[in-house]
């Protein structure tokens, strides 16, 4: 059902974050400071946490067609995934603008 809920480039975008999230973490990160989470791990906690909270909804709405679980639970944890995926899909933007605008910086 999470297959028919998110389009193609949606789930595109979650993979491709996913994908060089770790391939930046393979590469050897740079020291960061003491305390500071590394911009790889924050990438990679978020696409997580997206996918962790599209499962709940999934599982959620599954467990409503059989009663056990009222109507407002359901529509409460669609609409926290609903919020954390355009959250990612926000993030994600800002950072394709941020690398475009670095890439066409002068040498």
């Amino acid at each position: 059902m999470i297959d028919q809920l998110l389009s193609v480039s949606t789930r595109n975008a979650l993979s491709k974050l996913t994908e060089t999230v770790n391939q930046g973490s393979s590469a050897g990160p740079a020291p960061a400071a003491v305390g500071q989470p590394s911009f790889d791990n924050v990438l990679s906690q978020l696409a997580s946490s997206v996918s962790g909270k599209l499962q709940n909804a999934e599982a959620v709405s599954m467990k409503s067609m059989t009663g056990d679980v009222p109507t407002r639970d359901v529509v409460n944890a669609v609409m926290d995934a609903e919020q954390s995926l355009q959250t990612a899909i926000a993030i994600r933007d800002k950072i394709v603008q941020a690398y475009l605008e670095i890439s066409r910086m002068p040498i």
